[in-house]
């Protein structure tokens, strides 16, 4: 049952991230915008994404049906993650997308912290996945104050 579970955790994260990534591409109007040196190909993106998908939807199966602390702040930092790429790329509202990833990022640590005292495998999975979003909260900064 759990494995069933797990399966499902990683189907949905993984298809909704994919699904966002589809129909939200950069396109023209990103590749106008003027981008700090540290910017990474476009390209770098659709792997990394994946792999982060699916240490994000094993902490979430864990604190899942474990019932312990920290579900409420997957769940909401989950909704920011997929919300960005329609506010920043959809949208092109730069500065709201700031927004959008410092919640994410805020609460992916204070998913961290709390599940750090019930579930640290929950916990480390999220370790590369809050590197990530303070990475791209540095860059989506960046190109709001250059554009």
């Amino acid at each position: 049952m759990n494995f069933l579970i797990l399966l499902v955790f990683i189907i949905v994260v993984e298809a909704v991230g994919a699904a966002i990534g589809l129909f939200f591409i950069p396109g023209e109007w990103y590749a106008g915008l003027a981008k700090p040196p540290f910017s990474p190909p476009n390209q770098i993106f659709g792997i990394v994404w994946p792999a982060l998908y699916l240490l994000v939807a094993i902490a979430g199966w864990r604190v899942f049906t474990r019932k312990i602390e920290g579900w409420g702040l997957w769940v909401g930092q989950m909704v920011l993650n997929w919300t960005w790429s329609p506010v920043f790329f959809g949208l092109h509202l730069i500065f709201w997308g700031i927004w959008v990833i410092l919640g994410a990022f805020v609460l992916s640590l204070a998913f961290i912290a709390t599940s750090w005292k019930h579930d640290r495998i929950a916990a480390w999975c999220f370790v590369p996945y809050a590197a990530w979003l303070g990475f791209a909260l540095l860059l989506n900064v960046s190109v709001w104050w250059l554009n």
